[in-house]
């Protein structure tokens, strides 16, 4: 009898480590089906979900009842399950460098109740070949077992979209890849039970670390290259949107819009790419410059403000601004990266 099999019989559990806006709605989802154990390293956030309370505020308290699903923040709880999914965050330090430490203290705990036949599947989005080159070590030395004779690993990549209630978890096909087409069987099957989309079976971790690195980053670029028209028309006296929308007309237009590009996926992903580019002595000069547009709008959004109050004959100085919405994109909780910051910094 396989992992996938024990599951389904309740003699084994699955784990989500990490339980934030990723973790725990595919923990709630698993908990319909199979016995899972839910863990974090904040112990009040771990209250607040045994409590029916999401902390993201992305899932509402009726989702949290009648779910085989147990919450802590013991890592010691974890050695009943044989299944673990790592779901934390990849964020990207002060010099937009890939901070890999969440990833790594999680590869660092899961070694420390990690068995023989266990399998570890990751879901943080992270460069190409981050889970072999990066984590696999971690957890070889913190368990003492030797991959791959001793543990399987996984990789399926995340595609929660906060405030999104149409593109949900289960209605979205999910990417998954494993070591070995046996894993790989285990990985995708155990997925299947709650993915209703279903999944696609990518040849190896590496292909399915790129093809989600890529789909942020191909939107980073098409919104910067709206970002950059519409700086060009805005000189030119032209209405962007109005362009937009007569461009729209034609059925293979790309319908991206100018705006802030925030978050943590969009605003941080492209430099994990161009981290791991430069490592093969490739200088990735399109996703660099979209970054650059990105990264940039913030501080030229306020400058237009200051020139509008101007124009306005108000005195810059006196004058007082409200901007309502903070967080990086409507219908979120979430002010991680918001380049609302950088509006407000150059208003300053």
């Amino acid at each position: 009898m396989n992992t996938y099999e024990k599951l389904l019989q309740h003699q084994t559990k699955l784990s989500v480590i990490g339980l934030g806006y990723v973790g725990l709605p595919i923990a709630l989802e698993f908990a319909k089906h199979i016995d899972v154990i839910g863990f974090d390293i904040k112990e009040d956030r771990v209250e607040l979900m045994r409590s029916g309370q999401d902390p993201s505020k992305e899932i509402e308290s009726a989702e949290f009842a009648n779910k085989s699903i147990e919450y802590t923040s013991n890592i010691e709880d974890l050695k009943e399950a044989t299944f673990h999914i790592v779901a934390v965050p990849t964020p990207i330090d002060e010099h937009n460098l890939p901070d890999l430490t969440p990833l790594i203290k999680a590869s660092e705990s899961v070694g420390k109740i990690l068995k023989k036949g266990d399998i570890v599947v990751f879901e943080s989005t992270v460069y190409p070949g981050a889970t072999e080159e990066d984590c696999i070590p971690v957890m070889e030395k913190a368990s003492g077992l030797s991959y791959p004779q001793d543990f399987c690993v996984g990789y399926s990549p995340e595609r929660i979209n906060p405030g999104d209630k149409v593109h949900t978890l289960t209605n979205t096909v999910k990417i998954v890849s494993g070591d070995s087409p046996e894993s790989l069987e285990i990985i995708a099957k155990t997925y299947e039970l709650v993915i209703k989309a279903g999944v696609h079976r990518a040849p190896s971790i590496k292909v399915a670390e790129a093809a989600k690195i890529i789909e942020n980053t191909q939107r980073d670029i098409n919104i910067a290259l709206m970002n950059e028209l519409s700086i060009i028309f805005n000189r030119m006296g032209i209405n962007t949107f109005d362009v937009l929308e007569a461009a729209g007309t034609k059925w293979n237009f790309l319908k991206f819009h100018p705006g802030l590009v925030g978050g943590h996926c969009i605003g941080v992903d492209p430099y994990y790419l161009v981290h791991k580019a430069q490592q093969f002595r490739y200088h990735p000069q399109i996703i660099r410059s979209g970054r650059f547009v990105n990264d940039s709008m913030g501080f030229y959004v306020a400058k237009q403000l200051v020139k509008k109050l101007i124009a306005a004959g108000k005195n810059v100085l006196d004058s007082r601004v409200l901007l309502m919405g903070v967080t990086f994109k409507e219908n979120v909780s979430d002010i991680r990266n918001s380049k609302v910051v950088d509006v407000i910094t150059e208003l300053q």
